[in-house]
């Protein structure tokens, strides 16, 4: 297995930089995994694919205005701080930009506490320890971070939220879930078809690319995820009694696979909180999730590499050289998949 098995050619005009108007109008292409058979629809007509037997599970995770600027101190020369885990009610893992941002290190931050480097680690990954806890001054001092691929400023932060986010922690949105407008929901809830949610608070690190060779040899990032008893009750008796489990996006598919590995024996899967470091790449077996419905992901990330495990590699090679001819928008703001 090669990190170039992923990758293909993407024009830059076909890399979205803003959403769909309304959300649920966005492009949906529809691919069977078994006899690579495609339909070309719209997201809003994504009921037609599902049935009252299948069971929607989306991330209710909410992204936090986690891109903060700061001064050092002294000096006063200009810093930032992108929060990416909380390790405790005063550290967080965080990505700095700034000359010698070494340990010792303090920063000011205008109507927030201060901020200590206690570690650095890889690049401009660090340790930082604030004063008080962040959460306090975020709605003041933070900013929404878009993916590095988006240009555009974004006039509505709400736009880069699920219309059902509730827990804050993400520094990115679970993308596939951005399609559900309040009116698409409640048509689905109308035909029977259920929805349970989850959480899983996304990284940054979810938009790295791939560097070694062999992806075999990528660390993987660690995100922090929760199912509920409640959810992984209602999961395995959707199972048993034959429907499926319609997965929103790759973080779902994440938190649902991690929990697998907490079922108990003849269950699909079990309650789970706390962090996982799951990879999925290709010849992974899947324990938990029969359809998914995802985003077009970057050339040779660990999200295409878990879509290549859902489905056939060059299958799904082939679909996006479809969906490129097809002027398909590609990536947080663009069109979805939904693979059965």
């Amino acid at each position: 297995m090669k990190t170039d098995d992923f990758n293909y050619e993407l024009p830059k005009a076909q890399i979205a930089q803003t959403p769909a108007v309304p959300r649920h109008n966005s492009r949906l292409l529809v691919l069977n995994r078994i006899d690579g058979a495609l339909e070309h629809s719209r997201f809003w007509h994504i009921d037609q694919y599902l049935t009252p037997n299948d069971l929607l599970v989306l991330n209710e995770t909410r992204v936090i205005p986690a891109r903060i600027f700061a001064k050092k101190v002294p000096g006063g020369g200009k810093a930032e701080i992108l929060l990416l885990n909380k390790q405790d009610l005063l550290t967080w893992r965080v990505i700095v930009g700034g000359k010698g941002l070494n340990v010792g290190r303090k920063l000011a931050i205008d109507e927030g506490p201060e901020v200590e480097v206690l570690q650095v680690l890889e690049g401009p990954e660090r340790i930082v320890r604030f004063t008080e806890p962040i959460e306090l001054s975020l709605d003041r001092v933070g900013h929404v971070p878009l993916p590095p691929y988006i240009h555009r400023p974004l006039e509505d932060p709400n736009k880069y939220q699920t219309v059902y986010a509730k827990d804050p922690g993400s520094a990115a949105a679970p993308t596939a879930g951005l399609h559900f407008s309040p009116a698409l929901i409640d048509k689905l809830s109308m035909q029977g078809i259920e929805m349970v949610r989850l959480t899983l608070h996304v990284g940054l690190d979810t938009f790295a690319p791939v560097r070694e060779g062999d992806p075999r040899h990528h660390k993987i990032h660690t995100e922090w995820c929760e199912l509920s008893a409640e959810t992984a009750t209602r999961i395995n008796s959707v199972r048993e009694n034959g429907g499926r489990v319609v997965a929103v996006g790759t973080t779902s598919v994440r938190t649902l696979e991690t929990a697998a590995r907490n079922a108990d024996e003849g269950q699909c899967v079990g309650p789970f909180s706390g962090p996982t470091d799951l990879f999925i790449l290709p010849g992974y077996q899947f324990k938990a999730v029969d359809v998914l419905i995802t985003n077009f992901h970057l050339p040779k990330s660990t999200l295409l590499m878990l879509v290549s495990a859902f489905a056939d590699r060059e299958l799904i090679l082939k679909t996006y050289s479809k969906a490129v001819k097809a002027k398909y928008r590609f990536f947080s703001f663009g069109d979805a998949m939904l693979i059965k």
